[in-house]
């Protein structure tokens, strides 16, 4: 098994130490870590903290329709009816790979337990196996700022044989970085309003 870890700001690559997501003020790191868990199986978590609320970065996550206004990449994310009552959602993932464009569609059957954890797991779409879960844990900014939000992106990958798995990893690390950025930019939107 490996594991590489690395914090990542907007610009920049940072060695990562397993505490610094706590001790860290500087507000744009999140932090990346890579867990080779079988030849072409990747888990990847990506975690930051997010100077807002519990209840106001949920409600971001859990408008699963409207997240294609603000993170980058997801060009479509749709409610669909679940045959059991429960959540289902299909999102397609769209970008740009060495002049080629790149779609994923994954079908996710979700659940959620408020306000902390939304797990998913793939039932249908163009990977082997994709699943994980948003985990949500506050933490104390100070005072006279309230609480905030320690968000965690966890993804177990298993890609087709036709994708390359080192160009997926790189390519999720990135997007995951960018995702959790993108939230925590509409949580300051939203909780300015």
């Amino acid at each position: 098994m490996t594991i590489e870890n690395q914090t990542t700001g907007m610009d920049s690559l940072v060695s990562f130490h397993q505490n610094e997501l706590e001790t860290d003020s500087h507000n744009d790191i999140v932090s990346i870590e890579v867990e080779k868990l079988a030849e072409r199986q990747r888990q990847i978590t990506a975690k930051v903290k997010i100077s807002h609320p519990i209840e106001i970065v949920w409600q971001i996550l859990t408008d699963y329709e409207a997240l294609p206004q603000f993170v980058p990449n997801l060009a479509k994310s749709c409610l669909l009816e679940h045959p059991n009552g429960g959540i289902r959602l299909e999102q397609v993932g769209s970008q740009q790979l060495l002049k080629f464009k790149f779609c994923a569609r994954v079908v996710l059957d979700l659940e959620e337990i408020f306000p902390r954890l939304i797990s998913f797991k793939m039932v249908e779409g163009d990977f082997k196996g994709f699943s994980g879960q948003w985990c949500l844990e506050p933490y104390s900014l100070n005072f006279e700022q309230g609480p905030g939000t320690i968000l965690s992106y966890t993804i177990q990958v298993w890609p087709k044989l036709t994708m390359p798995i080192s160009i997926i990893e790189k390519r999720l690390s990135k997007d995951l970085q960018a995702n959790l950025l993108a939230i925590r930019q509409r949580a300051s939107e939203l909780g300015n309003i």
